[in-house]
């Protein structure tokens, strides 16, 4: 019974700091930037999960509650490419490419998280991922030192979803260690100005 308790920690602890900081969009804070979390490819499109993320996230921008969307996600390989995908994705759905801003090292959350503080400057965001995802996705922006508000968005109850739900009970476990140790992001690399670029110009 102990390990078991001991096992769950990292998820009631994912729990605890995203409580209050779950929203829709309907509800969402305004914020400068929303961050989009990749969730895979098929045949260079964006999954059906990633798709709603990106629907969210277009939905915020149409209604002025974000001004620049910065999508995340895996391009270690030239063949797969998720950042640029889902840029194209939200320009076919109303959001202005001069308003994407692509970080192409988010290849985990805590990477995500790190890079968008440390790299792009952002400190507080809106963040958009699955429900079974997004409480951790908060947690670590939120130890990366972003003020971070979630929007989980809905999706059928299918295969995918229950794997990704069973999968956050182990991906917790990382989460804690990675929010206590803030390890350095698999590449930071030099700053980058996209986010301030596009919010100074939109400034004047």
């Amino acid at each position: 019974m102990a390990g078991c308790v001991l096992a769950l920690l990292p998820s009631a602890w994912t729990h605890a700091v995203a409580a209050d900081r779950l929203r829709t969009t309907a509800d969402a804070p305004a914020s400068d930037v929303a961050v989009v979390f990749g969730a895979g490819l098929w045949n260079g499109r964006p999954t059906p999960y990633l798709a709603r993320r990106l629907d969210a996230a277009a939905e915020l921008y149409r209604s002025g509650k974000v001004k620049v969307v910065l999508v995340t996600g895996d391009n270690s390989r030239t063949e797969y490419d998720e950042p640029t995908s889902m840029r194209g994705y939200l320009r076919e759905h109303g959001v202005p490419d001069g308003r994407i801003v692509s970080d192409f090292a988010g290849f985990d959350t805590w990477d995500s998280c790190a890079r968008a503080r440390e790299v792009f400057g952002v400190d507080r965001a809106v963040l958009i991922s699955q429900g079974f995802h997004i409480r951790r996705a908060v947690a670590l922006c939120q130890a990366a030192g972003i003020e971070s508000y979630g929007v989980g968005v809905d999706d059928e109850h299918d295969v995918t979803w229950y794997y990704g739900g069973a999968r956050e009970v182990f991906a917790a476990g990382k989460a804690a260690l990675d929010a206590a140790f803030k390890p350095q992001p698999h590449f930071l690399g030099p700053k980058e100005e996209g986010v301030s670029r596009v919010l100074a110009g939109l400034a004047h």
